[in-house]
């Protein structure tokens, strides 16, 4: 059943990969590394450090590093390329808490499907993480353009 969240992971890619872009090429190269490295870290700690979640089985599994290479990365580059930008914050709120649904959804998805698995961690924590997590995506993207900026 877990591989049906790998169909979504290419229903991601490919999503990602044919929206018309408003992000540039090394906006999407650096938001791209950052969310990987970002949820490589985060998973680290949370999984392999305290034991809360993980993928299919404790310990490292290379199905799970799979997971995270086709998902942070496409999700990233979604989530940025589509944010509302020139919009008034109340929309910006607006699409953070849309994908903080669709994020807990999908999450909730990978726990039924056995990709994920819980040892302590409860979907409600994820609930508050993630509006957390896009807003750091978004910081980070507005460093990338100030640094991309300076050097011109």
């Amino acid at each position: 059943m877990w591989e049906l969240v790998y169909v979504c992971f290419a229903i991601f890619n490919a999503a990602a990969l044919v929206i018309p872009k408003k992000l540039s090429n090394i906006e999407i190269y650096a938001t791209t590394f950052f969310a990987f490295t970002y949820g490589v870290t985060i998973d680290m700690i949370l999984d392999l450090h305290y034991g809360l979640y993980g993928y299919f089985e404790e310990g490292f599994q290379w199905l799970g590093l799979l997971g995270i290479v086709l998902y942070f990365p496409s999700i990233s580059i979604l989530f940025l390329n589509l944010y509302p930008l020139e919009n008034k914050t109340s929309k910006k709120i607006i699409y953070i808490i849309a994908w903080t649904l669709f994020s807990i959804t999908f999450e909730w998805f990978c726990l039924h499907t056995h990709f994920f698995y819980y040892n302590g961690w409860k979907i409600w924590y994820s609930a508050l993480a993630y509006p957390v997590i896009f807003s750091i995506l978004l910081l980070n993207l507005k460093l990338v353009r100030k640094l991309v900026h300076l050097n011109v």
